[in-house]
Order: structure tokens, then sequence, then C-alpha cells
């Protein structure tokens, strides 16, 4: 990554060591803390890689943080490594400025791969600033307004009864109070609209049945749908089992579309995990279009700037319930924004009893009677596990490509 410089009317790239950045004082008799190095860390956990950041300061004092896994890793790393280079020598308490200073000088507006970077690396910039401090990072973020997080978790399942038996083992297993479904069987691309409507309503009606009537059911689309009135059916089909909300039930470009389809159903519905920064979420805010946001703070820009999403929703009566896919360490940075932030609905969460999850951190957060605790040491009051690391190697991954039935693209 290189600035540029204006020589008379002409641009020319020059290194960014011709002009140092220059952080701001510290404030008061506080001494400096510098970062001197940022690590990135590649773990497999069986479906994806999870991306971990760990900055590094003259102090001793580190910070970690996740940043999201869109597809092309290595890509996120090597922007990571290049912010790196910005950041080093900054005080890492000064977070707020050096968010500007990677946001403003990349000049154009970051996609998923750019936001996931700078998302896991303002996290460790908030891990680095409160153990300083000695706090949890939920008390320098507006201090703690509930006492434990609510927390649900996805149920899979091929068929209608799979899903039903799905959600009442999860929920004997763990105590939720809600779980997540999608609507769809395999295949569904492959569907006639009418049958993959009809089956919607098996699969919501199953599960409605197996948890009984006051457990909360959210049903996720996943975006595969285009057309506004496909996903008006779909919510007709499943209102009669009450949905607690219908998750990305369009494509998430066309802000006007989810206002039309808001007109006409009458299930809260709720979208976010596409979209990046304040920026992007005012207008769906401002527009009403969703009942829900559900930025992701692994890729909308970091916890300060879901905060701020956050602010601006709750200005608008709209609830945050923040998307959640990636690992335990996300979850741990999540529910510091969640005891912290007054509009917070429910957390995206998958126990970490098996496999990668279950290692990753030296002590992950774990749900009890659908909650989960709110961490109370410095920092975000989890580590990682590194020594388990070199046990889970990072791999080439693409997420499967979905196909209708005359062979053209359809959506994921």
């Amino acid at each position: 990554m290189r600035r540029r410089q204006f020589i008379g009317n002409a641009a020319v790239a020059a290194p960014l060591a011709a002009a140092p950045f220059q952080a701001p004082a510290p404030m008061g008799d506080k001494p400096a803390i510098k970062i001197t190095d940022i690590k990135t860390f590649m773990v497999w956990n069986g479906g994806r890689n999870w991306i971990y950041v760990k900055v590094l300061t003259d102090q001793g004092i580190e910070g970690i943080g996740e940043a999201y896994s869109c597809g092309p890793d290595e890509a996120t790393v090597k922007v990571i490594e290049d912010y790196k280079l910005w950041l080093v020598g900054q005080d890492p308490r000064n977070i707020q400025y050096l968010w500007d200073l990677m946001y403003n000088t990349t000049r154009f507006p970051g996609g998923s791969v750019v936001n996931s970077a700078l998302s896991g690396i303002e996290h460790a910039l908030w891990d680095i600033t409160a153990k300083a401090a000695g706090l949890p990072c939920w008390a320098l973020l507006g201090g703690r307004v509930r006492q434990k997080v609510r927390v649900y978790q996805s149920i899979g399942g091929g068929s209608p009864q799979e899903a039903g038996e799905n959600a009442q083992r999860l929920i004997e297993q763990h105590g939720y109070t809600a779980v997540k479904m999608s609507p769809h069987n395999r295949g569904d691309n492959q569907m006639p609209y009418n049958m993959v409507t009809r089956i919607a309503g098996q699969r919501v009606g199953a599960v409605r049945e197996a948890v009984g009537p006051d457990v909360d059911i959210g049903v996720d689309i996943h975006a595969r749908y285009f057309e506004v009135q496909r996903a008006i059916r779909v919510a007709k089909e499943i209102e009669p089992y009450y949905p607690f909300w219908l998750e990305e039930p369009i494509r998430p470009e066309n802000f006007d579309a989810m206002k039309k389809l808001a007109d006409h159903v009458n299930i809260p519905l709720a979208s976010g995990e596409c979209n990046y920064t304040k920026y992007e979420f005012r207008d769906l805010i401002n527009i009403q279009a969703l009942d829900i946001v559900q930025p992701d703070i692994c890729v909308c820009g970091g916890i300060m700037e879901m905060k701020k999403i956050a602010a601006m929703a709750e200005a608008q009566y709209i609830m945050v319930a923040p998307h959640n896919p990636m690992s335990p360490l996300a979850t741990a940075v999540n529910v510091h924004f969640a005891a912290s932030t007054p509009n917070f609905l429910i957390l995206e969460y998958r126990a970490p009893v098996s496999g990668a999850s279950k290692d990753v951190l030296k002590e992950p957060i774990m749900v009890k009677d659908g909650y989960v605790d709110i961490p109370t040491k410095p920092g975000w009051g989890v580590e990682l596990n590194e020594e388990a690391f070199p046990s889970m190697p990072p791999r080439p991954w693409k997420r499967g490509t979905g196909y209708r039935a005359d062979g053209s693209i359809a959506f994921i």
C-alpha cells in the first residue's frame, strides 16, 4: 500500500516512510506504549480458516483479535501485514486515530477483505488498551448494562424431521431459549418456487412442534432470494409459526427492495452480515428497512464501529443481533459488545465442545441455560492457545457453488 504525493498536477506514488505518521501525544502522565509488531495466525476449523491477529508492544502487553474469513484468507493476511507497516511505533491506545489512519489512508471504501483486516487489528487495540488500564473491555465501552448475554445456535437438519430433532437436542443440552434454522431442504435451488415455499412451511412447522410455543425460532434465508415477491411468499408460509425473525430474506445490495419487503410482511426482518461500517448501515436504518440489524464484528469495522451502528439503530428503535459464525475469540469480543449495548437482542453462538472450537482458546466462553457469562478479567478476558495451532494448519477453501436447474449460477 502506497500513499500518493502531488507534484503540480501529477500524482506519483511515494512510500509511507517518506512522511511518517505522527500519533497524538499520550494523555496525562501515563507512559507511552508503542506497537512493535503485528502477527497473524491462520488455523483450520474443519470448514474454513480462522484468522487471528496479535499486536505486540514495547511494554509486553499483547492484544488479540479476529478477522473475518471471507474466502481469499491469504489476501486478508497480506492487508494486515501491510497495515503493520503503518502502525509499528504508534500508541495502540489511540484506537480511533489508528482506525482513521487505516480507513482514511486506504482512501477507497474497503470491501470484505480490507474491512476484515481492519476489524481484527481494532479488536487487538482494544484488548491492549483495556489490559493497560487493568479493566475488561466492556468497562471502557460504557460499562455493563446486563449481567449475562443471551445466545442461540443454528440447528441444521436435512429434512423437517431432522431439523426438529436437532433443535430439541440442542435445547436439552444447553438450555437455549432460541434457535436459528434454514427454511430450505438440500437441493432447493433445483426446485420450483412453490415446492421451496411449501417445504419452508413444513420445516419451520416441524421445529415449532418440536420446541413448543415459547422458544424463539430465527429463520435464515441466507440471501438466496433475488426477488422480493419470492421472499413475501415464504414469509406468509411460515408466519403461522411465529418466527423470531426472517434473516437476509433477499440479497443485501438494494436497500429500497428490503424496504418494499418490510412493508409487505408481518415478521421482523433481520440483515446486515454483508454490510460494512456505519456508512452502509446508515441508509438501512434510516429508511426503516429492518427491525433487527446484524453487523459482524469481524468485518464491519470492529467493536467501536459496531457500537456506532448500534447507536444509530437505537435512535430508530431497532435492535442488534450480531452475526457471529466465526471462532470463540469472536464470541468473546461480541460478548463485551453485548454487555455494554442497551439495544442488544441476542448473540449467535456455537458451543465450543469439539474440534478446533474447543482448542483455539485456553478457556472459551461456555453456555449455560441459554446464556453466557460476561468476562471480568482485563481485556477480552480470554487467551489464544497458540500451542494448539500447529495441529490445525490452514487450507485453501471456497464456498460451494449453487446451480439452478437450468445450469445458471444461483445465490448461496
